[in-house]
């Protein structure tokens, strides 16, 4: 007995050490933290591509031990004039002092204030806010890095990500060019540029609109998803089929339907797929609300509660 608890609970620390180590990508970093650089290009000039770009490099995309043991994503170094908290760590030298911050946003905060101070970063802002080639050359010049390709790969990270839509549309030039952006974030323009699908919210959760020659695969690539989450998120099975203008969601569904939306009538035609798939709320969830057995056991008419347990009465026990 003893030797299985052991077994178990050498398990769960595993699993929890796994989920603690579990790698951001780079286009989820991008996505939680776009928003900060875009502020600080509005604010500053900087542009959000050289911010995000510069990030995503120096922190390996917030997956780096200075990343996650001292929110420092920019690896900015103490220095003669820091008086804040410090971790150390061997970089150009042994044991070098680098910043640490209450939480990320200190850090970028950091970061745009480090180069509107230093003097050798004062030319930069004579630069045009959306030429991100000028930015990282000149970046590289000023030496905030020591390795000698440092701008072409802010280059190639800023490209492959078209991290410079962002700057476009934040700049006051590119918005009197593109009337077409003036609708639009920053962010919202970003995705929309970067994955060939819009993304879309209900109940919170992101969604797309499947079109023509989708497939599981290609949306899988697309949202840097494995095709067996697409099949848990949207309840489907191996055998689905696509099918154009199909909403499929790329995020888990809820558990609830959004606060007002209480109950669904069910009207002909409709599954409980369909109710489910309509509010953004996971299969299990409804048929455990309404003390359904069967996906099917729903017909015009019936009362489907979306966010709280359906009463028992003996008409609805099934």
């Amino acid at each position: 007995m003893k030797y299985t608890l052991f077994f178990i609970l050498t398990l769960l620390s595993f699993l929890l050490v796994s989920g603690q180590n579990k790698r951001i990508t780079r286009l989820e970093y991008i996505e939680k933290y776009k928003d900060i650089a875009i502020e600080k290009m509005r604010k500053t000039g900087i542009p959000a591509s050289i911010t995000l770009a510069q990030a995503c490099l120096e922190s390996d995309d917030g997956n780096s031990w200075l990343a996650k043991e001292a929110n420092n994503h920019f690896g900015i170094k103490c220095g003669k004039t820091w008086e804040g908290e410090k971790v150390y760590k061997d970089d150009d030298n042994p044991n070098d002092c680098f910043r640490k911050y209450k939480n990320v946003y200190e850090s970028y905060e950091d970061h745009t204030n480090y180069l509107i101070t230093t003097k050798r970063y004062a030319s930069l802002f004579q630069l045009s806010s959306i030429d991100y080639k000028a930015w990282a050359y000149g970046l590289k010049e000023a030496g905030y890095a020591t390795n000698p390709k440092y701008a072409e790969l802010l280059i190639k990270i800023i490209e492959d990500n078209q991290l410079n839509k962002l700057d476009e549309i934040v700049s006051p030039i590119a918005y009197n060019q593109q009337q077409t952006y003036k609708n639009k974030t920053a962010s919202e323009e970003w995705n929309i540029s970067l994955n060939k699908h819009e993304v879309k919210i209900n109940n919170d959760v992101k969604y797309i609109i499947v079109k023509e020659g989708d497939t599981f695969e290609n949306i899988a690539k697309e949202f840097n998803l494995w095709v067996k989450e697409i099949y848990k998120y949207n309840d489907l099975t191996k055998d689905s089929i696509l099918r154009k203008g199909q909403v499929l969601y790329i995020q888990p569904k809820r558990n609830k339907a959004e606060a007002g939306k209480e109950q669904h009538i069910v009207k002909s035609g409709e599954t409980l797929y369909y109710i489910s798939q309509y509010y953004a709320v996971k299969m299990k969830k409804l048929r455990f609300r309404n003390n359904l057995m069967s996906d099917e056991d729903v017909k015009p008419g019936d009362v489907i509660y979306l966010r709280k347990r359906k009463p028992l009465t003996p008409e609805n026990i099934k």
